[in-house]
């Protein structure tokens, strides 16, 4: 299908936290975006941060990105498609509320590109480490070939007693395999890379209201547990829970590398920085502001941590020349964090 170095490129869901970045470096990369939001109040914020590249970025309200031919008439003279809009949140009752967005608005904008998008050579869909890992199984260590079919079976047999967790992995599953199927049934129209991070963090750039309650779901965890000490007096839980990670910045990296970069066609790749335990976040986070609590801070020991979530990332490496020497560090992260959280007047003890 060919690469897509320049011209226009279609950003679902352009509001996002990760979204928001991928419409930063896309403009900054000489390209031109037509971002779609849910409806007209997310305009006027979007518009304001990127004044500064005038035409080079349209705006358009898809109110129901699940309805078929919501994209249909956006699609027409992109060169590319990042979808990036898709729900995270772990206040899910019923397991549909999540799922059925993230699989039909997938197809959705998939259908319209097939249909309509005559010059789509490449599209990106943001999945997420929640579509590969599985928990419990004995297995540390994932990579690309694996599927989280554990989590579409926890929530087929338990619907909505099925853990928070395991429905927010499920929908990334099976959206990342309703993508692949598209793709392979029209592999002649476009090529397919999904992008797969773990826990995201780093600096916010998108509208946040209602203070840090306002920001997305992994953001207002790291906020509350890190800088608030929600979890202060749990000192095992700091010392012993924890995942992967990797900044939002260097996932927004990935997504426009996906479109310029020939190997990344038909790929499924991770992108993760590395391993985290919640005091890791606290003990940087106090180097920076001496006002965040200790947590465990006195007992823990870093390098007898044992982690439960790794990802080989060799594939990253090879097809995007991400590696450490390149990847924003923790500490970079944190100290890029905390000094967006000032300026955007979210408060902590």
């Amino acid at each position: 299908m060919g690469i897509v170095e320049k011209g226009k490129v279609l950003v679902t869901g352009a509001n996002g936290y990760i979204a928001m970045h991928v419409v930063d470096q896309l403009l900054k990369g000489g390209y031109s975006v037509r971002g779609t939001v849910r409806s007209e109040s997310k305009i006027k914020y979007i518009q304001d941060y990127f004044k500064s590249y005038g035409d080079k970025l349209e705006l358009v309200v898809v109110p129901d990105i699940t309805k078929e031919g919501a994209f249909d008439n956006y699609v027409s003279d992109v060169d590319a498609i990042e979808h990036t809009a898709s729900p995270f949140t772990m206040q899910i009752d019923d397991p549909n509320e999540v799922i059925a967005p993230a699989v039909a608005g997938t197809t959705s904008v998939l259908q319209s590109a097939v249909l309509h998008g005559k010059n789509v050579k490449r599209i990106v869909v943001t999945s997420s480490t929640g579509a590969v890992l599985e928990v419990d199984t004995g297995k540390t260590t994932f990579t690309e070939d694996d599927w989280n079919d554990q989590a579409i079976r926890i929530v087929e047999e338990k619907g909505s007693a099925a853990d928070a967790p395991s429905k927010y992995r499920a929908s990334k599953t099976l959206a990342e395999r309703a993508a692949w199927k598209v793709a392979e049934l029209h592999k002649d129209s476009f090529e397919l890379t999904t992008i797969c991070p773990p826990f995201v963090y780093g600096p916010p750039i998108h509208e946040i209201n209602g203070g840090s309650e306002g920001l997305n779901q992994s953001l207002k965890d790291w906020f509350n547990i890190v800088l608030k000490g929600t979890k202060d007096s749990d000192k095992e839980f700091l010392a012993k829970v924890g995942s992967s990670w990797v900044d939002v910045r260097d996932v927004a990296k990935a997504h426009v590398l996906a479109l310029k970069t020939v190997d990344a066609g038909g790929q499924r790749i991770i992108v993760s920085t590395g391993a985290w335990k919640w005091q890791d976040w606290i003990n940087i986070a106090r180097t920076f502001a001496s006002e965040v609590a200790a947590g465990a801070a006195d007992t823990y020991k870093p390098d007898e941590a044992v982690h439960d979530f790794l990802y080989n990332t060799e594939k990253a490496k090879r097809i995007f020349e991400l590696d450490s020497s390149i990847l924003i560090s923790r500490e970079t992260s944190v100290q890029d964090m905390l000094s967006k959280f000032k300026e955007r007047n979210l408060q902590w003890p």
